[in-house]
């Protein structure tokens, strides 16, 4: 059975972060000595281009994959894995993704597809990190279908705080439907200014309203320029400016995540008696 940790990075939200903390805590987590894979589930493929895979019309990424299992052909995940200067590994995205969106609509056993292009490589790595896109369509819903917990980024912003509750729903749905072994991770604060007003608000009215059910991970991910910069070169913020206020978050970050990983293995039931 396979050790592998499954994360979805999800908000419906965009420009919460999602794709930068997909990118920068897959490295981090590599940093830890860890094999990590990341997945583009985003049509628009920005994390495929963060990791500076600007060309992508003419290579194989997940929609490949996708329409193999729903027309029930063989799948070759490793024909579509890229490895990455900073040891990490990405099944890339494009605009493909938004046409396989729509026949999934009358796929057989839909919400499991992704699941199904992914199960046999989960054994290689000890984390698969899936970047979802800012909707809660039938691509994310395949997203969360095969993960086993949700890390939601969410900007220090009233508005980014407030569309909480629809994602939180949707997640507790798939977890009743779809996937029992679901569940929320935590809350990461990203974009921080903590010279300002707001973000201390809406982290306060984010521990209010959730801090009693859902983990507000420790770790805040300050607003920096030279996280943009890194992104457009196609470098993590490790690469790019190792000594940044940011990277050492990212690092602390991919911590608490392991950290997270470890109890809960400790904690899992005992199958002998």
């Amino acid at each position: 059975m396979s050790n592998c940790k499954t994360i979805a990075i999800a908000n419906q939200k965009g420009g919460v972060g999602k794709t930068t903390t997909a990118f920068n805590l897959g490295v981090g987590l590599s940093k830890l000595g860890k094999k990590v894979l990341l997945v583009d589930a985003d049509p628009q493929g920005d994390l495929t281009v963060c990791l500076g895979y600007y060309n992508t019309d003419n290579i194989p990424t997940i929609a490949d994959l996708m329409e193999a299992s729903i027309n029930d052909k063989d799948i070759n995940a490793d024909k579509v894995i890229l490895h990455h200067e900073e040891n990490i590994d990405l099944v890339p995205s494009n605009l493909d993704l938004s046409a396989i969106s729509m026949s999934l609509v009358s796929a057989m056993s839909r919400e499991y597809t992704m699941r199904n292009c992914l199960k046999d490589i989960k054994e290689k790595y000890d984390y698969i990190l899936i970047d979802c896109n800012p909707s809660l369509d039938m691509i994310t819903l395949n997203a969360l279908s095969c993960a086993d917990k949700v890390i939601i980024p969410v900007q220090t912003q009233y508005l980014a705080a407030k569309a909480m509750g629809q994602l939180l729903g949707t997640v507790a749905s798939v977890k009743r439907k779809i996937n029992p072994n679901l569940s929320v991770g935590g809350i990461l604060l990203t974009l921080v200014d903590e010279r300002t007003n707001l973000s201390k608000e809406t982290k306060l009215a984010l521990q209010e309203n959730y801090g009693s059910v859902i983990k507000i991970y420790n770790t805040k991910i300050p607003s920096a320029v030279k996280v943009a910069e890194s992104t457009k070169v196609g470098q993590s913020i490790f690469s790019y400016d190792k000594k940044s206020k940011v990277a050492d978050a990212y690092l602390n970050f991919a911590r608490e995540v392991e950290e997270d990983g470890k109890q809960r293995k400790q904690n899992a039931p005992s199958l002998t008696r």
